[in-house]
């Protein structure tokens, strides 16, 4: 584990350091005690013992961590969070230490789209959902945009934990498992492949957020982490973005955050190209399709597409906006375009949809 002294200089060099209109946010990654130990000693952070949690508030973000080893191999880190200030987080490694965990997160985050509800005078507050999976010695690059609030849940294991109580006896092919869980780095995101995945990890936090200090209800928390890692692994083993994973070099990854950064930044405008895209993170147009494809599952344009889509999705869900407002502001040149893509992806046009849902909340 790094040592009190090393991590004081690694906070001073890196903490909310300001690059590309984000500040960093860097933690030890090499196990979830490294990880903990490393939050705990953050200056901006304090440690709540009795709870078992890492709190902080301060003007770039503000929000709780709490810690919970649940096996042998396994622990939950399920967080809280409200960013006031573009963030990224880092994970960084130790070289003298041993690493060989692995992380599965899910995460929930709400953010304000920028347009009004015709019915209200706020904003429409949207939410994005997302898995992640990386794989030991992996720096990971994760990218917070200021005004968002939000819950994600780290579960962290090693291969000797997951071989035991995730793919014994569950039919799955073991050299995929094999090749997947290699000590080579890796690094994968699905935008929400598990649909009742939202109800257990509610349970969860309801759990650990109603607990007394120093008495933690493990069993529970177990039970209902241990049935979303397996919802999570029974769809992802389905894809083939495991069967066919590239490691990449961690320099890839970060360009690779860096490349979705800009696409998600400018869903509201046609996609501005691969091309622009590869420039400007300094890759080959060739390289970056690529990777991105690997870490994704989806080629840049049509992450923007699906991205949009789901937007649009929730903006006929949670607003009065007229159809032909939301394809224009989720990046469509046209109503009869947005229709069509929003048809073949949902199976339903976007009038049938947003009447569906009118209904539903007439009657509930």
């Amino acid at each position: 584990m790094t040592s009190s002294s090393k991590w004081k200089e690694l906070v001073q060099k890196y903490l909310f350091l300001y690059k590309d209109g984000f500040f960093e946010l860097p933690y030890i990654s090499n196990s979830p005690m490294a990880m903990v130990e490393s939050l705990k000693n953050t200056p901006v952070n304090g440690h709540k013992i009795l709870q078992n949690a890492v709190a902080t508030n301060n003007r770039f973000c503000s929000g709780i961590m709490r810690y919970r080893e649940l096996d042998e191999g396994l622990w939950l880190l399920a967080t809280n969070i409200k960013v006031e200030r573009n963030i990224i987080a880092k994970a960084i490694y130790n070289e003298d230490v041993a690493s060989d965990y692995y992380f599965l997160t899910f995460s929930i985050f709400e953010y304000e789209f920028p347009f009004k509800n015709p019915n209200s005078e706020k904003n429409v507050a949207l939410l994005s959902t997302c898995w992640t999976f990386y794989k030991p010695n992996t720096e990971v690059a994760t990218y917070f945009y200021k005004g968002t609030t939000g819950k994600f849940y780290n579960f962290v294991f090693n291969k000797k934990w997951a071989d035991e109580n995730i793919f014994s006896g569950k039919g799955l092919k073991k050299g995929i498992i094999d090749d997947f869980l290699s000590t080579e780095t890796g690094f994968f995101t699905w935008l929400d492949i598990a649909p009742k995945a939202h109800g257990l990890a509610k349970e969860i936090s309801q759990i650990i957020e109603n607990e007394n200090s120093g008495l933690f209800n493990t069993t529970d928390v177990k039970k209902h982490s241990l049935k979303l890692i397996n919802t999570f692994f029974k769809h992802s083993f389905d894809k083939d973005q495991i069967k066919k994973n590239n490691s990449l070099s961690n320099s890839d990854y970060y360009k690779i955050a860096k490349a979705e950064k800009i696409i998600l930044s400018n869903l509201h405008l046609p996609f501005v190209g691969l091309e622009s895209i590869a420039i400007e993170v300094g890759m080959s147009s060739t390289k970056l399709k690529s990777d991105f494809k690997s870490v994704f599952g989806f080629s840049l344009l049509q992450y923007h597409k699906e991205k949009n889509l789901l937007l649009a999705m929730q903006l006929l869900q949670k607003t009065d906006i007229q159809i032909q407002v939301i394809a224009a502001v989720t990046g469509f040149e046209s109503p009869s375009r947005f229709t069509a893509s929003f048809k073949k992806r949902f199976k339903a046009m976007p009038s049938e949809f947003k009447v569906q849902h009118s209904d539903f909340l007439r009657n509930h």
